[in-house]
């Protein structure tokens, strides 16, 4: 469904569980980096009003995820730590087309933003299946719900501008 290639062992939570400061952090901060992700598309594509528009939304939208998450950091004691550099994006940031034309740059971008939405969405719902704590299971399910919204519509809207590039060939 989601166009991943490799899914999250279901053990991985029983890791993020025994780490929840360090795990929510992390989550905070990609919460963030997605609002400031959707604010450089915006920026950088202002002809795409339509684009613009939904992108906005999903800023605000990623910045209350934030809050949220930074809510749950305080109420549990914990501190919010420095953002940490984020190998998985670095890691995704390779493949990206290099002397490509600002569209097919633009393209890639929107198709990153899906497939870190993506990876967000399998990550939140691992989450919520098999952590024991109630509240943040019922929490990362409620945000696996947003994630799968912003996944495809960040490739939808990849798929609206590529014009010559085939987004599916890309995204598998």
């Amino acid at each position: 469904m989601l166009g991943l290639k490799l899914l999250t062992d279901p053990r991985w939570a029983n890791i993020a569980e025994s780490n929840l400061e360090e795990i929510l952090t992390d989550h905070a901060w990609c919460e963030q980096k997605a609002a400031a992700n959707a604010l450089y598309l915006i920026t950088n594509n202002p002809e795409h009003i339509d684009m613009v528009q939904t992108l906005a939304e999903i800023a605000i939208e990623e910045m209350q995820h934030f809050n949220m998450v930074v809510d749950i950091i305080r109420q549990r004691g914990y501190t919010l730590g420095r953002e940490k550099r984020d190998d998985y994006v670095g890691e995704l940031f390779k493949f990206s087309k290099k002397n490509c034309s600002r569209h097919e740059s633009f393209v890639d971008r929107l198709l990153f933003a899906a497939m870190i939405e993506a990876r967000s969405c399998e990550r939140f719902r691992v989450l919520s299946k098999n952590i024991k704590d109630e509240a943040l299971a019922k929490f990362y399910h409620d945000l696996m719900v947003s994630e799968a919204t912003h996944y495809t519509t960040f490739l939808g809207f990849a798929r609206k501008y590529a014009s010559h590039i085939d987004v599916d060939k890309r995204w598998a």
